[in-house]
């Protein structure tokens, strides 16, 4: 069982930045690649990016990529996503989550363990 907790949301002007970090208790971090999705008032959970278990191979959604980045530290057990060039579109609940090997990076029904989210609000 791993436990995901996310920290580092918050209010910022457009063209901000900010930098979430999530952090893993249980079980064993560098065995599960990780990802961050968001999901706004109204609509859908959205790929945001992942990343590979040893970090060497990241994926970034079209709407951030250029703008955002992910990292990981193994042996902090900490994904983190630096969000540069923030708009107001990137306004919703960020939440991590982590998957084995298998499964779409990209798809939210892939990863088996979330985190309950941090509130990212970007004002215009």
């Amino acid at each position: 069982q791993v436990q995901l907790v996310e920290s580092g949301g918050g209010l910022v002007q457009a063209g901000g930045s900010l930098r979430l970090s999530c952090a893993a208790s249980g079980g064993t971090f560098s065995s599960y690649a990780m990802g961050w999705f968001r999901q706004a008032p109204g609509k859908e959970h959205e790929f945001v990016a992942a990343i590979s278990r040893s970090g060497g191979n990241t994926y970034y959604a079209d709407s951030v990529k250029g703008r955002f980045s992910i990292s990981r530290d193994n042996a902090k057990k900490t994904v983190y996503l630096q969000m540069n060039s923030l708009k107001p579109e990137d306004t919703a609940v960020y939440y991590c989550a982590a998957r084995p090997v298998r499964g779409a990076y990209d798809q939210d029904a892939s990863y088996d363990y979330r985190g309950q989210g941090t509130q990212v609000t970007v004002s215009s």
